[in-house]
């Protein structure tokens, strides 16, 4: 398809230029009341190296012109700039050619004959072109429309695959819960806990949550980690009670938390704050770490993950700072809402 139509492209402006010599010929000869095609062969020769030469000139430029989609904005001012064009190109080329003596047109009558055949033709040709273009734009975005159905559908696919693994894991939980003895309260509370977790990420999230929901399993995912803590562990934990009705994209403050209980060290103790203060969701988490903990210089990934996705879904709307000392680590997060 695309050979045949680069070989048609290419071909176009050679029987344009044979149709457009002929016009000419008929014209300068009949009008002259010469016999066709008679005369010098080598000059008639010239004429149509020549008639077909500015064809395929004409028809570089206009494609070139007409790849930039907004090179006019009106089809009116589109074909009157095309008009001028053709004036000024005919002109120049019959008069350079008769100069020349390339070009026999006769008398004023017969230039103006010519001039007023080469035009309508031209323009002719030219919306030819104009429609070739299009459709073939029309054609590269139909595929581009089909790609972007094609890409969504696998999304969509890869997604189910995804879910498939926690439906799985649900399923492996329920089991689980119900083998455990009723005696082992900590165990069933511990399965209830990842479940939920679960199905906050899987089922009750849309594209935004309240700030209550968020708190909710929040408070779900601290108490989920504190099982693995022992007494001496210390959490000074504080939720702004205000905090209830304002939309927040979910999953943005326990990238902090989890980093947090999992680098905890020295005194133990983890201090957390949610506030609402002027139209800002403030987050503020701190832990302390011992002084010979090692550290590769690596960044976390679900750290990174975050800044990513605070990038870009709150741009110029939201401010992470982290601040690490020999001892301790803090981090502060602040959401702009609307």
């Amino acid at each position: 398809m695309k050979i045949t139509r680069n070989i048609i492209h290419w071909i176009f402006p050679f029987i344009v230029g044979i149709i457009t010599f002929n016009v000419f010929r008929v014209i300068a000869d009949l009008t002259k009341n010469d016999t066709f095609w008679q005369g010098d062969k080598l000059t008639h020769l010239l004429e149509l190296i020549s008639s077909i030469l500015i064809c395929y000139i004409m028809d570089l430029i206009w494609r070139h012109r007409l790849s930039k989609p907004d090179k006019f904005k009106s089809t009116v001012k589109e074909y009157l700039y095309v008009l001028i064009e053709l004036t000024v190109i005919t002109t120049v080329f019959l008069f350079l050619g008769d100069l020349a003596g390339i070009l026999f047109t006769g008398d004023l009558l017969n230039r103006f004959l010519i001039f007023i055949s080469y035009i309508p033709l031209l323009m002719l040709y030219y919306t030819l072109i104009r429609n070739d273009i299009a459709n073939m734009n029309y054609q590269k975005k139909t595929m581009q429309l089909e790609k972007i159905k094609v890409d969504k559908a696998e999304m969509e696919l890869k997604l189910l695959k995804s879910q498939y693994h926690p439906h799985f894991l649900f399923n492996a939980l329920n089991t689980i819960y119900f083998q455990i003895d009723e005696e082992n309260k900590e165990a069933k509370q511990s399965i209830e806990q990842l479940s939920d977790l679960l199905r906050y990420r899987l089922y009750d999230i849309e594209k935004e949550v309240t700030m209550e929901q968020e708190i909710s399993y929040l408070k779900t995912y601290i108490a989920f980690q504190q099982l693995r803590m022992n007494e001496r562990f210390v959490l000074d934990m504080y939720f702004d009670p205000e905090l209830k009705n304002q939309k927040i994209h979910p999953l943005l403050f326990q990238p902090l938390i989890e980093n947090a209980f999992k680098y905890v060290r020295g005194g133990y103790r983890i201090k957390l704050e949610l506030r609402f203060i002027d139209g800002q969701i403030l987050f503020k988490i701190e832990n302390p770490v011992s002084e010979n903990c090692v550290s590769d210089g690596k960044k976390g990934i679900g750290v990174e993950n975050l800044k990513r996705r605070l990038s870009l879904l709150y741009p110029d709307k939201h401010s992470l700072e982290t601040d690490s000392t020999e001892s301790l680590f803090v981090a502060k997060l602040t959401i702009k809402t609307d």
